[in-house]
Protein backbone atom coordinates (compact mmCIF):
# COMPACT_ATOMS: atom_id res chain seq x y z
CA UNK A 1 0.00 0.00 0.00
CA UNK A 2 1.29 3.35 -1.08
CA UNK A 3 1.94 5.85 1.92
CA UNK A 4 1.64 9.73 1.36
CA UNK A 5 4.71 10.17 2.00
CA UNK A 6 5.67 7.42 -1.48
CA UNK A 7 3.18 9.81 -3.71
CA UNK A 8 5.55 12.88 -4.73
CA UNK A 9 7.99 10.15 -5.97
CA UNK A 10 6.03 8.16 -7.85
CA UNK A 11 4.61 11.86 -9.22
CA UNK A 12 7.88 12.48 -10.12
CA UNK A 13 9.16 9.11 -11.95
CA UNK A 14 5.64 8.90 -14.26
CA UNK A 15 5.73 10.32 -17.75
CA UNK A 16 3.30 13.77 -17.69
CA UNK A 17 0.89 13.39 -19.91
CA UNK A 18 0.23 16.56 -22.20
CA UNK A 19 -3.36 17.12 -22.27
CA UNK A 20 -2.15 20.83 -21.89
CA UNK A 21 -0.99 20.46 -25.54
CA UNK A 22 -3.96 19.00 -26.89
CA UNK A 23 -6.17 21.79 -25.61
CA UNK A 24 -4.46 24.54 -26.98
CA UNK A 25 -4.07 22.79 -30.31
CA UNK A 26 -7.72 21.67 -29.77
CA UNK A 27 -7.93 25.87 -29.12
CA UNK A 28 -5.66 26.77 -32.42
CA UNK A 29 -9.08 24.91 -33.97
CA UNK A 30 -11.51 26.94 -32.30
CA UNK A 31 -9.49 30.49 -33.17
CA UNK A 32 -8.84 29.22 -36.59
CA UNK A 33 -12.95 28.57 -37.25
CA UNK A 34 -13.76 31.39 -36.02
CA UNK A 35 -11.46 33.32 -38.26
CA UNK A 36 -12.70 31.16 -40.99
CA UNK A 37 -16.34 32.76 -40.10
CA UNK A 38 -15.20 36.28 -39.48
CA UNK A 39 -13.46 36.20 -42.93
CA UNK A 40 -16.24 34.33 -45.12
CA UNK A 41 -17.64 38.13 -45.49
CA UNK A 42 -14.19 39.62 -46.70
CA UNK A 43 -14.11 36.87 -49.32
CA UNK A 44 -17.36 36.76 -50.67
CA UNK A 45 -17.68 40.59 -50.22
CA UNK A 46 -16.86 40.92 -54.46
CA UNK A 47 -20.28 38.73 -54.87
CA UNK A 48 -22.17 40.17 -51.98
CA UNK A 49 -21.56 43.76 -53.41
CA UNK A 50 -22.96 43.04 -56.49
CA UNK A 51 -26.43 40.94 -55.77
CA UNK A 52 -26.77 44.11 -53.22
CA UNK A 53 -25.69 46.99 -55.32
CA UNK A 54 -23.50 48.64 -52.30
CA UNK A 55 -20.44 50.43 -53.09
CA UNK A 56 -17.29 51.17 -51.04
CA UNK A 57 -18.30 53.08 -47.75
CA UNK A 58 -21.51 50.58 -47.49
CA UNK A 59 -18.85 47.71 -47.66
CA UNK A 60 -16.80 48.94 -44.93
CA UNK A 61 -19.62 49.17 -42.59
CA UNK A 62 -20.62 46.08 -43.12
CA UNK A 63 -16.93 44.31 -42.57
CA UNK A 64 -16.83 47.13 -39.58
CA UNK A 65 -20.41 45.90 -38.23
CA UNK A 66 -18.87 42.69 -36.49
CA UNK A 67 -16.74 44.64 -34.32
CA UNK A 68 -19.27 46.53 -32.65
CA UNK A 69 -21.06 44.26 -30.28
CA UNK A 70 -17.29 41.92 -30.44
CA UNK A 71 -15.53 44.91 -29.06
CA UNK A 72 -18.03 45.67 -26.50
CA UNK A 73 -18.37 42.46 -24.94
CA UNK A 74 -14.85 41.54 -24.53
CA UNK A 75 -14.87 42.47 -21.08
CA UNK A 76 -18.00 40.89 -19.71
CA UNK A 77 -16.87 37.60 -21.88
CA UNK A 78 -13.43 38.13 -19.73
CA UNK A 79 -15.48 38.25 -16.84
CA UNK A 80 -17.63 35.76 -17.54
CA UNK A 81 -14.74 33.25 -17.71
CA UNK A 82 -13.41 34.42 -14.91
CA UNK A 83 -16.76 33.88 -12.69
CA UNK A 84 -17.79 30.51 -14.61
CA UNK A 85 -14.88 29.13 -15.91
CA UNK A 86 -13.23 29.09 -19.71
CA UNK A 87 -14.81 25.82 -20.19
CA UNK A 88 -18.62 26.62 -20.88
CA UNK A 89 -18.09 29.76 -22.13
CA UNK A 90 -16.04 28.89 -24.95
CA UNK A 91 -18.64 26.08 -25.95
CA UNK A 92 -21.45 28.49 -25.83
CA UNK A 93 -19.36 31.24 -27.54
CA UNK A 94 -18.64 28.46 -30.45
CA UNK A 95 -22.38 27.55 -30.71
CA UNK A 96 -23.63 30.74 -30.89
CA UNK A 97 -21.53 32.62 -33.31
CA UNK A 98 -21.85 29.36 -35.95
CA UNK A 99 -25.46 29.81 -35.57
CA UNK A 100 -25.07 33.17 -36.60
CA UNK A 101 -22.68 32.23 -39.44
CA UNK A 102 -25.27 29.61 -41.24
CA UNK A 103 -28.58 32.81 -40.75
CA UNK A 104 -26.63 34.94 -42.56
CA UNK A 105 -27.36 32.86 -45.62
CA UNK A 106 -30.87 33.73 -45.53
CA UNK A 107 -30.25 37.67 -45.68
CA UNK A 108 -31.96 39.30 -48.41
CA UNK A 109 -30.17 42.71 -48.33
CA UNK A 110 -27.22 44.46 -46.55
CA UNK A 111 -28.67 45.70 -43.56
CA UNK A 112 -30.45 42.22 -42.26
CA UNK A 113 -27.06 40.85 -43.06
CA UNK A 114 -25.13 43.80 -40.63
CA UNK A 115 -27.48 42.21 -37.84
CA UNK A 116 -26.49 38.69 -38.24
CA UNK A 117 -22.53 40.09 -37.92
CA UNK A 118 -23.39 41.91 -34.57
CA UNK A 119 -24.56 38.43 -33.40
CA UNK A 120 -21.81 36.63 -34.90
CA UNK A 121 -19.50 39.25 -33.16
CA UNK A 122 -21.28 39.67 -29.74
CA UNK A 123 -20.89 35.50 -29.89
CA UNK A 124 -17.12 35.09 -30.86
CA UNK A 125 -16.03 37.83 -28.31
CA UNK A 126 -15.54 35.52 -25.36
CA UNK A 127 -13.73 33.25 -27.11
CA UNK A 128 -9.88 35.59 -26.81
CA UNK A 129 -10.31 36.28 -23.08
CA UNK A 130 -11.03 32.69 -22.13
CA UNK A 131 -8.34 31.09 -24.02
CA UNK A 132 -6.28 33.51 -22.11
CA UNK A 133 -7.88 32.06 -19.00
CA UNK A 134 -6.83 28.77 -20.15
CA UNK A 135 -3.23 29.41 -20.81
CA UNK A 136 -3.29 30.87 -17.40
CA UNK A 137 -4.52 27.41 -15.76
CA UNK A 138 -2.80 25.07 -17.47
CA UNK A 139 0.30 26.21 -18.90
CA UNK A 140 3.81 27.18 -16.96
CA UNK A 141 5.38 30.12 -17.22
CA UNK A 142 7.93 28.87 -19.69
CA UNK A 143 5.37 27.28 -22.04
CA UNK A 144 3.01 30.51 -22.04
CA UNK A 145 4.36 31.68 -25.00
CA UNK A 146 3.63 28.50 -26.91
CA UNK A 147 0.89 28.87 -25.70
CA UNK A 148 -0.08 32.40 -26.68
CA UNK A 149 0.74 31.65 -29.95
CA UNK A 150 -1.19 28.04 -30.35
CA UNK A 151 -4.26 30.53 -28.94
CA UNK A 152 -4.10 33.78 -31.27
CA UNK A 153 -1.92 31.46 -34.23
CA UNK A 154 -5.82 30.31 -35.04
CA UNK A 155 -5.98 33.86 -36.68
CA UNK A 156 -3.74 33.45 -39.49
CA UNK A 157 -4.20 30.46 -39.69
CA UNK A 158 -7.74 30.49 -39.79
CA UNK A 159 -7.52 33.34 -42.21
CA UNK A 160 -5.75 31.67 -44.27
CA UNK A 161 -8.00 28.65 -44.83
CA UNK A 162 -10.74 30.50 -44.59
CA UNK A 163 -9.90 32.46 -48.04
CA UNK A 164 -9.16 28.99 -49.52
CA UNK A 165 -12.48 27.34 -47.63
CA UNK A 166 -15.05 29.78 -48.45
CA UNK A 167 -13.60 30.38 -51.72
CA UNK A 168 -14.07 27.15 -52.64
CA UNK A 169 -17.33 26.42 -51.36
CA UNK A 170 -18.68 29.46 -53.24
CA UNK A 171 -16.88 28.09 -56.23
CA UNK A 172 -18.22 24.46 -55.97
CA UNK A 173 -21.75 25.42 -54.93
CA UNK A 174 -22.00 28.65 -56.75
CA UNK A 175 -23.70 30.30 -54.08
CA UNK A 176 -21.91 32.23 -51.12
CA UNK A 177 -25.09 31.37 -49.25
CA UNK A 178 -24.46 28.04 -49.07
CA UNK A 179 -20.63 28.25 -47.88
CA UNK A 180 -22.15 30.20 -45.20
CA UNK A 181 -24.66 27.65 -43.95
CA UNK A 182 -21.69 25.01 -44.25
CA UNK A 183 -19.52 26.60 -42.21
CA UNK A 184 -21.84 27.52 -39.74
CA UNK A 185 -22.53 23.94 -39.56
CA UNK A 186 -19.25 23.07 -38.92
CA UNK A 187 -18.71 25.31 -36.26
CA UNK A 188 -21.81 24.27 -34.17
CA UNK A 189 -20.41 20.41 -34.13
CA UNK A 190 -17.10 22.28 -33.16
CA UNK A 191 -18.78 23.92 -30.39
CA UNK A 192 -19.54 20.04 -28.86
CA UNK A 193 -16.39 18.74 -28.99
CA UNK A 194 -15.06 21.99 -27.11
CA UNK A 195 -17.76 21.20 -24.66
CA UNK A 196 -16.63 17.70 -24.65
CA UNK A 197 -12.98 18.35 -23.84
CA UNK A 198 -11.44 21.38 -22.14
CA UNK A 199 -12.27 21.44 -18.72
CA UNK A 200 -11.28 24.23 -16.38
CA UNK A 201 -8.46 22.91 -14.50
CA UNK A 202 -6.04 20.25 -14.67
CA UNK A 203 -7.44 17.72 -11.90
CA UNK A 204 -10.78 17.72 -13.61
CA UNK A 205 -9.65 15.98 -16.54
CA UNK A 206 -10.02 12.46 -17.00
CA UNK A 207 -6.91 12.18 -19.01
CA UNK A 208 -4.30 14.18 -16.97
CA UNK A 209 -2.44 12.19 -15.07
CA UNK A 210 -0.43 13.11 -11.62
CA UNK A 211 2.89 14.17 -13.17
CA UNK A 212 1.32 16.49 -15.44
CA UNK A 213 -0.94 18.12 -12.73
CA UNK A 214 1.95 18.32 -10.42
CA UNK A 215 4.24 19.55 -12.61
CA UNK A 216 1.83 22.54 -13.56
CA UNK A 217 0.32 23.08 -9.88
CA UNK A 218 4.04 23.46 -8.96
CA UNK A 219 4.94 26.07 -11.46
CA UNK A 220 1.65 28.14 -10.45
CA UNK A 221 2.68 27.69 -6.77
CA UNK A 222 6.11 29.66 -7.42
CA UNK A 223 3.86 32.60 -9.48
CA UNK A 224 1.77 32.65 -6.63
CA UNK A 225 4.97 33.22 -4.49
CA UNK A 226 5.87 36.24 -6.76
CA UNK A 227 2.46 37.76 -6.80
CA UNK A 228 2.22 41.19 -4.42
CA UNK A 229 0.95 40.67 -1.32
CA UNK A 230 -1.73 43.25 -0.81
CA UNK A 231 -3.82 42.87 -3.40
CA UNK A 232 -6.41 46.06 -4.14
CA UNK A 233 -9.90 44.68 -4.64
CA UNK A 234 -10.99 47.30 -7.41
CA UNK A 235 -10.54 46.42 -10.97
CA UNK A 236 -10.62 49.13 -12.32
CA UNK A 237 -7.27 50.24 -10.23
CA UNK A 238 -5.77 48.74 -13.45
CA UNK A 239 -6.11 52.00 -15.24
CA UNK A 240 -3.82 53.29 -13.24
CA UNK A 241 -0.74 51.65 -14.66
CA UNK A 242 0.95 52.81 -17.77
CA UNK A 243 1.41 49.29 -18.36
CA UNK A 244 -2.22 48.30 -18.83
CA UNK A 245 -2.60 51.64 -21.05
CA UNK A 246 0.46 50.19 -23.31
CA UNK A 247 -1.42 46.72 -23.35
CA UNK A 248 -4.88 48.19 -24.51
CA UNK A 249 -2.97 50.52 -27.57
CA UNK A 250 -0.41 48.05 -28.50
CA UNK A 251 -2.80 45.69 -29.04
CA UNK A 252 -5.01 48.30 -30.93
CA UNK A 253 -2.15 48.92 -33.76
CA UNK A 254 -1.60 45.19 -34.04
CA UNK A 255 -4.52 44.51 -34.96
CA UNK A 256 -5.77 47.98 -36.98
CA UNK A 257 -3.13 46.51 -39.03
CA UNK A 258 -3.96 43.10 -38.86
CA UNK A 259 -7.59 43.56 -39.69
CA UNK A 260 -7.23 46.12 -42.06
CA UNK A 261 -5.32 43.28 -43.79
CA UNK A 262 -8.30 40.70 -43.19
CA UNK A 263 -11.46 42.76 -44.12
CA UNK A 264 -10.04 44.75 -47.09
CA UNK A 265 -7.03 42.74 -48.69
CA UNK A 266 -9.39 40.55 -50.71
CA UNK A 267 -10.90 43.53 -52.46
CA UNK A 268 -7.67 44.97 -52.46
CA UNK A 269 -6.30 41.95 -54.52
CA UNK A 270 -9.19 41.73 -57.11
CA UNK A 271 -9.77 45.39 -57.83
CA UNK A 272 -6.45 46.57 -58.16
CA UNK A 273 -4.53 43.48 -59.40
CA UNK A 274 -7.16 41.84 -61.12
CA UNK A 275 -7.18 38.15 -59.21
CA UNK A 276 -10.49 36.33 -59.75
CA UNK A 277 -12.04 34.66 -57.16
CA UNK A 278 -9.56 31.31 -57.07
CA UNK A 279 -6.21 33.20 -57.07
CA UNK A 280 -7.34 35.73 -55.02
CA UNK A 281 -8.38 32.93 -52.80
CA UNK A 282 -4.92 30.98 -53.16
CA UNK A 283 -2.90 34.75 -52.32
CA UNK A 284 -4.80 35.52 -49.76
CA UNK A 285 -4.09 31.80 -48.74
CA UNK A 286 -0.15 32.44 -49.17
CA UNK A 287 0.05 35.62 -47.01
CA UNK A 288 -2.19 34.39 -43.89
CA UNK A 289 -0.46 30.98 -43.67
CA UNK A 290 2.72 32.70 -43.80
CA UNK A 291 1.31 34.71 -40.56
CA UNK A 292 0.74 31.33 -39.04
CA UNK A 293 3.95 30.23 -39.41
CA UNK A 294 5.67 33.43 -38.13
CA UNK A 295 3.08 33.18 -35.16
CA UNK A 296 4.21 29.69 -33.83
CA UNK A 297 8.12 30.63 -34.64
CA UNK A 298 7.83 33.70 -32.16
CA UNK A 299 6.31 31.40 -29.75
CA UNK A 300 8.83 28.91 -29.96
CA UNK A 301 11.62 31.55 -30.09
CA UNK A 302 10.31 33.40 -26.93
CA UNK A 303 10.10 30.29 -24.75
CA UNK A 304 13.35 28.95 -25.80
CA UNK A 305 15.22 32.15 -25.05
CA UNK A 306 13.54 32.50 -21.67
CA UNK A 307 14.35 28.80 -21.04
CA UNK A 308 18.01 29.41 -21.50
CA UNK A 309 18.49 32.42 -19.36
CA UNK A 310 17.33 35.47 -20.81
CA UNK A 311 14.44 38.03 -19.24
CA UNK A 312 11.26 38.06 -19.63
CA UNK A 313 11.44 41.45 -20.64
CA UNK A 314 13.96 41.48 -23.07
CA UNK A 315 12.60 38.43 -24.83
CA UNK A 316 9.33 40.21 -25.18
CA UNK A 317 11.12 44.01 -26.00
CA UNK A 318 13.17 42.65 -28.69
CA UNK A 319 11.00 40.19 -30.43
CA UNK A 320 8.05 42.72 -30.50
CA UNK A 321 10.36 45.32 -31.68
CA UNK A 322 12.21 43.62 -34.74
CA UNK A 323 8.77 42.29 -35.90
CA UNK A 324 6.86 45.78 -35.62
CA UNK A 325 9.84 47.24 -37.43
CA UNK A 326 10.07 44.58 -40.45
CA UNK A 327 6.25 44.89 -40.58
CA UNK A 328 5.95 48.77 -40.38
CA UNK A 329 8.72 48.57 -43.48
CA UNK A 330 7.07 45.49 -45.63
CA UNK A 331 3.69 47.10 -45.87
CA UNK A 332 4.72 50.97 -46.44
CA UNK A 333 6.22 49.65 -49.80
CA UNK A 334 3.06 47.66 -51.34
CA UNK A 335 1.81 50.72 -52.79
CA UNK A 336 5.21 50.72 -54.73
CA UNK A 337 4.69 47.94 -56.29
CA UNK A 338 2.33 46.91 -59.18
CA UNK A 339 3.53 42.81 -59.39
CA UNK A 340 0.89 41.43 -57.96
CA UNK A 341 3.56 38.86 -57.04
CA UNK A 342 5.69 41.15 -55.59
CA UNK A 343 2.44 41.85 -53.30
CA UNK A 344 1.26 38.82 -52.39
CA UNK A 345 5.36 38.46 -51.00
CA UNK A 346 5.55 41.78 -49.11
CA UNK A 347 1.98 41.07 -47.64
CA UNK A 348 3.02 37.48 -46.70
CA UNK A 349 6.40 39.24 -45.03
CA UNK A 350 4.58 41.82 -43.57
CA UNK A 351 2.29 39.06 -42.06
CA UNK A 352 5.22 36.55 -40.96
CA UNK A 353 6.57 39.47 -38.80
CA UNK A 354 3.74 40.88 -37.11
CA UNK A 355 1.96 37.63 -36.26
CA UNK A 356 5.13 37.35 -33.57
CA UNK A 357 3.14 40.12 -31.62
CA UNK A 358 0.51 36.95 -31.00
CA UNK A 359 2.94 36.81 -27.63
CA UNK A 360 0.88 39.58 -26.46
CA UNK A 361 -1.52 36.95 -25.20
CA UNK A 362 1.04 36.36 -22.49
CA UNK A 363 0.68 40.05 -21.07
CA UNK A 364 -2.49 40.04 -19.22
CA UNK A 365 -0.87 36.50 -17.38
CA UNK A 366 2.06 38.77 -17.05
CA UNK A 367 0.55 41.53 -15.41
CA UNK A 368 -2.32 40.35 -13.44
CA UNK A 369 -3.04 37.56 -10.62
CA UNK A 370 -5.05 34.10 -11.60
CA UNK A 371 -8.03 35.93 -10.76
CA UNK A 372 -7.89 38.96 -13.16
CA UNK A 373 -6.36 37.41 -16.14
CA UNK A 374 -9.73 37.26 -17.77
CA UNK A 375 -10.83 40.50 -17.17
CA UNK A 376 -7.16 41.83 -18.33
CA UNK A 377 -7.36 39.79 -21.58
CA UNK A 378 -10.71 41.26 -22.37
CA UNK A 379 -9.77 44.60 -21.48
CA UNK A 380 -6.62 43.97 -24.00
CA UNK A 381 -9.03 42.78 -26.66
CA UNK A 382 -11.47 45.52 -26.33
CA UNK A 383 -8.25 47.83 -27.48
CA UNK A 384 -7.94 45.48 -30.46
CA UNK A 385 -11.60 45.36 -31.56
CA UNK A 386 -11.81 49.10 -31.45
CA UNK A 387 -9.28 49.26 -34.30
CA UNK A 388 -11.78 46.52 -35.94
CA UNK A 389 -14.60 48.82 -35.38
CA UNK A 390 -12.82 51.57 -37.27
CA UNK A 391 -10.26 50.69 -39.79
CA UNK A 392 -12.86 49.09 -42.65
CA UNK A 393 -14.62 52.46 -42.44
CA UNK A 394 -11.90 54.54 -42.89
CA UNK A 395 -10.14 52.06 -45.05
CA UNK A 396 -14.10 52.10 -47.19
CA UNK A 397 -14.17 56.32 -46.71
CA UNK A 398 -10.56 56.50 -48.54
CA UNK A 399 -10.89 54.11 -50.91
CA UNK A 400 -14.31 55.59 -51.80
CA UNK A 401 -13.21 59.42 -51.79
CA UNK A 402 -9.82 59.09 -53.60
CA UNK A 403 -10.54 56.05 -55.67
CA UNK A 404 -7.16 54.40 -54.28
CA UNK A 405 -5.60 51.90 -51.63
CA UNK A 406 -2.22 53.95 -51.47
CA UNK A 407 -3.46 56.01 -48.53
CA UNK A 408 -5.13 53.10 -46.11
CA UNK A 409 -1.62 51.22 -47.26
CA UNK A 410 -0.15 54.59 -45.31
CA UNK A 411 -2.40 54.20 -42.60
CA UNK A 412 -1.72 50.30 -42.10
CA UNK A 413 2.07 51.63 -42.16
CA UNK A 414 1.58 54.39 -38.86
CA UNK A 415 -0.45 51.46 -37.18
CA UNK A 416 2.88 49.37 -37.01
CA UNK A 417 4.79 52.28 -35.40
CA UNK A 418 2.35 52.94 -33.13
CA UNK A 419 2.67 48.80 -32.07
CA UNK A 420 6.52 49.81 -31.83
CA UNK A 421 6.05 52.62 -29.36
CA UNK A 422 3.79 50.96 -27.52
CA UNK A 423 5.04 47.16 -27.17
CA UNK A 424 8.72 48.26 -26.90
CA UNK A 425 8.47 51.48 -24.52
CA UNK A 426 5.40 51.58 -22.58
CA UNK A 427 4.88 47.96 -20.82
CA UNK A 428 6.96 46.74 -17.87
CA UNK A 429 6.99 43.14 -18.53
CA UNK A 430 8.99 42.55 -15.23
CA UNK A 431 6.42 42.70 -12.40
CA UNK A 432 3.12 41.78 -11.86
CA UNK A 433 0.19 44.91 -11.01
CA UNK A 434 -1.31 45.03 -7.36
CA UNK A 435 -4.55 44.16 -8.24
Amino acid sequence: METASQAPAVALTETKSSVRWRIFLMMLMLISINYIDRASLSVAMPLIAKEFDIGPAVQGLLLSSFFWTYAFMQIPGGMLADRFGPRVVIAGATLGWGFFQAVAAICTGWVSLMFTRLGLGAAEAPIYPAGGKLNAIWMTQNERGRGATLLDGGAPLGAALGALIIAGLITEFQSWRTSFVVAGIGTMVAGFFAWWYVRNHPRQHPSVNDAEASYIEAAHAADLAAEPANLSGNVLDFFKYRSVWGMFFGWMCFNALFYGLLTWMPTYLSKVHGLDIKQMGGAVFIMFFSGFVGEMFGGWLADKWKAAGASQAKVLRTLFGIASVIATIAIYTVARFKDPIVVVVLLSVTLFFLRWCGLFWCVPSILGTRKRVGFLGGTMNLGGNVAGIGMPIIVGVIVQATGSYDMALMLFAAAGAGLFICSTMLIDYSKKLPI
